[in-house]
């Protein structure tokens, strides 16, 4: 870690930018950090929170723009060529190698606190058991890590006609595995975001589930994502919520482990 380059004060990349806001935005970022905003946006954040080593998951074509002080290795399930030929529409060409291959739930390559960020930005609401992934990211984070991930607001996206995912269900993933339920998200997925005639759901349910398309699995809003954070505190390892932004389409949280 190399904190002769970091900003020794991170909170003040926020503040310079939170001068920008509406009065009584500013006051709400001032008082609890949970903030409704167009203009903070991720490299912001990342300016502010992201220092030393880490790892970012799932980046595609996409990839967080992370500051000087910080050294990023990319992690994802299959290298460039599959990962093309699995999302056709991205194109090889505009994707970055993965330097990691590996399950971006489970981490098994990665041993307990030894990164000091991750970054899992429109990863979660992929993951077939998001408590379980929740629980990885902050097991391979050092004390005091942060954990980065934005998720789309269903309500602005292609997901708007999808149920939001209740507690009792990703609970019931974790306990019993997504088995049970993977299935009825394909179907969801098939009906309600490809708007497939029902006479030909059924065909493209099975092809996206012999694939193992990722799909969106799970659907949030900003408030049921927080109320999730607070209702899984005890099943997590201790963690801070240092920062929850929404912009119009999703929303971005800084989670600092203790």
């Amino acid at each position: 870690m190399t904190a002769r380059h970091a900003d020794p004060n991170p909170d003040g990349v926020l503040k310079r930018a939170a001068r920008l806001l509406p009065r009584p935005v500013q006051s709400l970022l001032r008082r609890a950090r949970l903030v409704v905003s167009a203009h903070i946006d991720r490299e912001l954040i990342a300016r502010a929170y992201l220092r030393g080593d880490g790892i970012e998951i799932g980046a595609l074509d996409k990839p967080l723009q992370v500051p000087r002080h910080a050294r990023v290795r990319y992690l994802d399930r299959m290298p460039v060529r599959q990962l093309a030929t699995h999302y056709a529409e991205v194109g090889a060409h505009r994707m970055i190698e993965p330097d990691i291959i590996d399950n971006g739930e489970t981490l098994a390559s990665l041993a307990d606190g030894t990164q000091d960020f991750v970054i899992a930005n429109h990863f979660l609401e992929h993951c077939q058991n998001p408590i379980g992934a929740l629980i990885n990211m902050l097991r391979v984070l050092k004390p005091g890590g942060i954990l980065y991930f934005a998720i789309p607001d269903k309500r602005v996206t292609f997901d708007v006609d999808r149920p939001l995912t209740p507690i009792a269900h990703l609970v019931r993933d974790f306990e019993e595995g997504p088995e049970w339920s993977r299935r009825g998200h394909f179907e969801e997925w098939v009906l309600l975001v490809r708007k497939t005639a029902p006479g030909q759901a059924e065909a493209e349910v099975r092809f996206l589930m012999d694939i193992d398309y990722s799909i969106h699995f799970h659907v949030w809003t900003h408030e049921t994502m927080l109320q999730t954070l607070v209702q899984l505190r005890d099943r997590l390892p201790a963690f801070e919520t240092e920062l929850a932004v929404k912009t119009h389409d999703e929303s971005v949280f800084v989670l600092r482990k203790q």
